[in-house]
């Protein structure tokens, strides 16, 4: 979430006016995030969540997102729900980029897990997995190997200290990256702010704007980078515990576990590249908080050393 589209209050309340959601009472631009353009807005109703779809989502994309949310919220998967407006319509148009509102979820995302929330959120990736596996819906993963070679051919000249090591990495993980592997509808973009606790137990997942179909060990690999590292120093406990709640629910092979090392080291790549790209591209009046890739970097290192050792003993 951040704040690339800046809106008056006139410009929200001419969207609400289109919507039977109540009298506008305030509303503020998110800072938090990355990608797309965020506003909380309270009415008379109801919380909700004005999304503006900028960068890096292509407009072909948004229905998938929300049929996605909508089949989720049917299926008693906690995470927001599109609100339709007096045209039953989901998906409207702010400066000719495609914009949705959706359900305010309840409670707040923690800058550290423990050990408990470890486990529990492993618990609730794997039922989400279990019925995303019977959803009838399609996204290839736009941010694939490809798009990371494609992302860093962009910014290699401004970088040239890491040109040497990401290739070898890129080299690494084509060679070694698993053929033939379970998957289906992920989220894709699990990092600790887009997990949700209240009273510390864990009450949603939100911003399904990276999900698509892709291995399902994926999901666990950006996890791992996400959240199982203390100060850049691997929290194999947090690991164990992430995989332990998973596999309470949902069984991985022996086989395919064997290739979570070299996704996390492609995990680590795709935020290490995209990371680096927003350094410089981001537009300087973005509300936002930049993201520090360097510390990628050292996850890319762990991982490729470990590449062939257990993470999680």
């Amino acid at each position: 979430m951040a704040v690339f589209t800046k809106l008056k209050l006139i410009d929200i309340k001419k969207i609400i006016d289109n919507y039977d959601i109540g009298k506008l009472e305030k509303f503020h631009g998110i800072k938090e995030g990355i990608e797309n353009t965020n506003y909380f807005i309270k009415t008379s109703k109801q919380k909700l969540i004005l999304t503006i779809f900028e960068k890096r989502v292509r407009k072909q994309d948004v229905p998938f997102f929300v049929n996605l949310m909508d089949a989720l919220n049917k299926k008693k998967i906690k995470c927001p729900k599109p609100i339709r407006n007096k045209n039953n319509r989901t998906i409207f148009q702010i400066n000719n980029k495609p914009a949705i509102i959706v359900s305010f979820l309840d409670g707040k995302s923690k800058r550290k897990l423990s050990y408990k929330n470890c486990l529990n959120v492993g618990k609730q990736i794997a039922k989400f997995h279990q019925i995303s596996s019977r959803i009838k819906l399609k996204r290839k993963n736009t941010l694939d190997f490809n798009e990371w070679v494609k992302i860093f051919n962009k910014t290699e000249k401004n970088y040239p200290n890491y040109s040497k090591k990401l290739k070898k990495y890129l080299k690494i993980y084509k060679q070694n990256k698993p053929r033939k592997i379970s998957g289906g509808i992920i989220h894709a973009d699990l990092f600790p702010d887009n997990i949700f606790f209240k009273n510390d137990k864990f009450s949603g997942f939100i911003d399904f704007y990276f999900s698509c179909n892709s291995p399902y060990l994926y999901e666990l690999a950006v996890c791992i980078n996400a959240f199982c590292f203390n100060q850049n120093k691997i929290n194999k406990l947090k690991i164990k515990k992430l995989l332990q709640g998973y596999l309470s629910i949902k069984k991985i092979s022996n086989k395919e576990l064997r290739s979570l090392n070299i996704l996390c080291l492609g995990a680590a790549i795709r935020f290490f590249v995209t990371r680096l790209y927003d350094l410089k591209n981001t537009p300087k009046n973005a509300e936002i908080k930049k993201k520090d890739p360097r510390e990628y970097l050292i996850k890319m290192d762990y991982f490729y050393k470990n590449l062939h050792k257990t993470l999680y003993d």
